[in-house]
């Protein structure tokens, strides 16, 4: 008859341990069950569950195996396991998995205390805890951004609520918290689609232009009213736009020639495109724009409004179909389908209620330094931190990004 022990192993790491132990077990023909380890601070925790095959044999494998580590000097602890509890907890490794996101500029113990609360209060169990940035400087002002990873297993009885006190406490500590399956598509996704003002960059073109042309406060307010979500999106487009007849073509090279990335952003693209990653702007606003980002930045596709211009004037109109949250919709399911890609491998980020329609479209919808109204109605929002968490959100280690 077979015998199961639960054999933990810590102490500082050194080379060859795994083989070590291993090796160990290998002479007497034990069965792994399961095995994990970690090390912090060349600090090793290493745990295994074994089955030793023979049970007369155990005392046998028990007793070199605690010789060894003693004299590797590591601490050992033994723990026999029923066939009841084994099979119990086989049984729950077959509960759906779940993968939450710390995101933070610095990682705190209470960050982690109050979000492993609510996991636990929702009844989930962390399987795993792992750290996706790179070792923290021990200068806070240094740390630029900072992820923990948890694994956790079973399945929420209100997803919604749990999604709610998720933001809640983000919103209270200052950090992004993301919560998502953690499906095959997670780690698969193939395109990302981004809306262009407030998102990729800093500004919005459109009130930048109406600064130049002398109608700033007014074009702005109705900016702000439309990324709210007070007024329809078109409707307002074709209110700002009218402010805007008689504005200098000329203009428009100065606003492209100043406009200010959001933080992260080339890094991100930098990296989904050394990745294999599409990438596509989805945008309300301009096409001329549009073109300075794609040249700057490698991105594969441009759809926005087309600028009508005169002779040197704008003319306060757009030719062709005004790009909606509909059509944004409508956009990124085409591109996916010309790349061959589901929409479960696709990313939306965006920032304004127009772009809520993308969101709900994409496998993974980000909605970014976004307005409340669509942060509360995206699956996924980040606030705190640049575009480049977005990598983070994916699964992606620091070192594995460029």
């Amino acid at each position: 008859m077979s015998e199961l022990v639960l054999i933990n192993v810590s102490g500082r790491d050194q080379p060859g341990l795994t083989s070590e132990i291993t090796g160990i077990m290998g002479r007497y023909d034990v069965r792994i069950l399961d095995i994990g380890q970690a090390v912090i601070h060349d600090h090793l925790t290493w745990g295994i569950l074994a089955e030793i095959p023979d049970e007369s044999k155990a005392s046998s494998v028990i007793r070199e195996l605690l010789f060894r580590l003693h004299a590797l000097d590591l601490q050992v602890r033994f723990a026999p396991i029923t066939e009841s509890e084994y099979q119990q907890w086989a049984a729950g490794r077959n509960r759906a998995c779940y993968i939450v996101t710390l995101l933070s500029r610095d990682i705190k113990a209470e960050q982690i205390a109050r979000v492993s609360a609510i996991t636990a209060r929702h009844g989930l169990n962390i399987d795993n805890i792992t750290r996706l940035s790179a070792r923290p400087s021990l200068n806070p002002t240094d740390n630029r951004i900072a992820c923990i990873e948890f694994s956790v297993r079973g399945t929420p009885s209100d997803p919604e609520q749990l999604r709610s006190d998720f933001l809640h406490i983000a919103g209270e500590m200052n950090v992004d918290i993301a919560f998502q399956e953690d499906s095959i598509f997670r780690r698969n996704r193939r395109l990302v689609v981004f809306d262009m003002d407030s998102t990729l960059i800093e500004a919005e073109v459109i009130d930048e232009l109406a600064r130049e042309a002398g109608v700033g406060d007014q074009v702005a307010a109705i900016t702000e009213r439309a990324m709210m979500g007070e007024l329809d999106f078109s409707q307002s487009f074709a209110e700002r736009l009218a402010l805007l007849k008689g504005l200098d073509e000329s203009v428009l090279e100065g606003i492209a020639q100043r406009l200010k990335l959001t933080e992260g952003a080339e890094h991100l693209l930098k990296s989904l495109k050394s990745l294999g990653y599409r990438t596509a702007i989805l945008s309300g606003g301009f096409t001329y724009f549009a073109r300075h980002l794609q040249q700057k930045l490698g991105i594969d596709y441009i759809y926005a409004n087309e600028l009508e211009i005169e002779n040197g004037k704008v003319t306060g109109r757009v030719s062709g179909r005004i790009v909606d949250g509909q059509r944004k919709a409508e956009l990124l399911l085409e591109i996916a389908a010309r790349e061959n890609v589901s929409r479960e491998q696709v990313i939306a980020v965006g920032d304004g209620a127009n772009d809520l329609p993308m969101l709900s479209q994409a496998g993974l919808g980000v909605a970014f330094r976004a307005k409340p109204v669509v942060k509360e109605s995206a699956r996924h929002s980040i606030s705190t931190l640049g575009l480049d968490a977005i990598l983070y959100l994916i699964g992606f280690r620091e070192s594995e990004t460029h």
